[in-house]
């Protein structure tokens, strides 16, 4: 049996470093965190204890082809604390968003992407929508 203590970082491949750091860290508003000095480029971002890896593979066969966006197609997820803020702030940055305010799964989501199309989905309790 494995007892896991807490998930500790997802990695996403991308293919243009400076833009995916504009994304991550002005649109989704993460923190950038120290990183070793690898032999490949790369960003860490600081999620609530956790991290998310940022590696520069434009061969790397996790890029999705198809950029529209889906609920159904692999992804992570960050709880937000509210819906309406997030949703507000992503709209004025124009950011391309499927809105599941009334999702089955218990919670409202907004789903976006990266410039490689990498999903993220933003989601909230549905009692503390705002």
């Amino acid at each position: 049996m494995i007892h896991y203590t807490e998930l500790h970082h997802v990695s996403l491949t991308v293919t243009n470093l400076e833009r995916a750091k504009h994304f991550y860290s002005n649109i989704l508003c993460l923190k950038e965190i120290g990183r070793p000095n690898f032999d490949f480029p790369g960003a860490w971002y600081e999620v609530n204890g956790q991290q998310l890896h940022l590696i520069v593979l434009p061969t790397s066969q996790t890029i999705r082809q198809d950029k529209r966006l889906s609920s159904r197609e692999g992804h992570f997820a960050l709880r937000v604390k509210d819906y309406t803020e997030t949703l507000d702030w992503l709209k004025k940055m124009n950011v391309e968003l499927l809105e599941k305010p009334d999702s089955i799964s218990g919670f409202a989501q907004i789903f976006c992407a990266d410039s490689d199309g990498n999903l993220i989905e933003l989601n909230v309790d549905r009692n503390d929508q705002g």
